[in-house]
């Protein structure tokens, strides 16, 4: 475990608002620089709010703090809500699929604010790398947009089997051990989540801690439904800047019309429907969901709130002109950052197969 340079969580606590006002007074920073490094400072801060062990325990937040804690840091910097999106999926992973005694152990690191873990997903192209793949107690191959890579000790990493078979296994990697993993900071050149630090990962023989649960355990509900409502909380937080952002400079014009009026009030509108899905949401996913129940619900809540996102993006840069752009206002930091996340999840496909489902219903 890693420990160096990592605050003491008892003599140097912070409150949940001093902890956020942390990550919001860097975001600016943070978003000019394009060296990729993991914001360590700010994660911190989290950290030593208790904001990055509120599920492991012993007392663990419920889902619905959960959701509105990820919104809350996405407001202020959606590239370091994103690290700890993946962390709190990971977390949630080790408690119900996490062999117990592993469980227990790392558990116990994460409360202590000794473990920092992360989900990667996401395979190369051809000319990006080979997919990574099970080895035994090792893993070897590829992953990309591995948010937080350079700050994390453990992830949650999807990897084939060496012979292939679907679906992939989700191996727990000790991303600690020397010589083992190694961070591409050059693959990733986006105009936003520059806080994210997601980058290009190649394991090397990396440790397995564990296997958790069987292949295709990852997708398992509601874990999998969880697991990408928390994503669209943080999208919601991202909207949620642009519009305090966009209200501020139309509030700002000596004179306003009703077009500045009427740009408000979509705003606003917008806004709320979000509020609406995510409680809605909340609710249905906070208990125990049927299989069909999760997965409408993870669908339904993701396509709404990034139509939301986007319909806001829109109507605030087109009511606010160029000038928060050229000055890399919050509302342009929002804007690159959140079509970027929005665009890391095809949501067409998914949204499809449920409105074909529907219909097939209805002959």
């Amino acid at each position: 475990m890693r420990t160096a340079g990592r605050a003491d969580l008892h003599l140097d606590r912070l409150s949940r608002p001093d902890a956020l006002a942390l990550v919001a007074a860097g975001a600016a920073d943070r978003d000019r620089d394009t060296s990729g490094r993991f914001p360590d400072d700010t994660f911190g801060a989290l950290e030593r709010a208790g904001l990055a062990s509120i599920t492991a325990g012993p007392t663990v937040a419920g889902y619905p703090d959960e959701l509105a804690l990820l919104r809350e840091v996405a407001r202020a910097d959606a590239g370091v809500a994103r690290i700890l999106d993946g962390h709190l999926n990971a977390v949630e992973r080790l408690r119900v699929q996490a062999p117990a005694a592993l469980r227990h152990r790392e558990l116990t690191a994460i409360a202590a604010g000794r473990l920092r873990a992360g989900v990667w997903g996401a395979d190369p192209g051809p000319d990006e790398g080979t997919p990574a793949r099970l080895d035994g107690e090792t893993i070897s191959g590829t992953k990309l947009f591995c948010s937080g890579a350079g700050g994390l000790d453990r992830a949650l990493v999807l990897v084939a089997d060496p012979d292939g078979a679907e679906p992939p296994s989700a191996a727990w990697v000790d991303l600690t051990a020397p010589g083992t993993v190694e961070v591409d900071r050059r693959w990733f050149r986006g105009a936003g989540m520059h806080s994210s630090a997601s980058h290009r990962v190649t394991f090397h023989r990396a440790p397995v801690l564990a296997v958790l649960g069987p292949p295709g355990a990852l997708a398992q509900q509601p874990w999998f439904a969880r697991d990408a409502v928390r994503t669209a909380a943080t999208w919601a937080g991202a909207a949620d800047a642009a519009v305090e952002d966009a209200l501020r400079h139309l509030a700002a014009r000596p004179q306003s019309s009703e077009l500045e009026a009427l740009a408000a009030g979509r705003l606003l509108t917008w806004q709320h429907g979000i509020d609406l899905w995510l409680q809605d949401a909340a609710a249905a996913l906070a208990h125990a969901p049927s299989v069909v129940e999760a997965a409408r619900t993870a669908t339904q809540t993701r396509a709404a709130i990034a139509d939301a996102a986007r319909a806001i993006l829109d109507e605030a840069e087109r009511a606010t002109g160029s000038r928060p752009a050229a000055a890399a206002a919050p509302l342009d930091r929002a804007a690159r950052d959140l079509r970027l996340f929005l665009l890391q999840h095809r949501l067409e496909p998914i949204v499809a197969r449920a409105g074909r489902a529907a219909l097939e219903e209805r002959r």
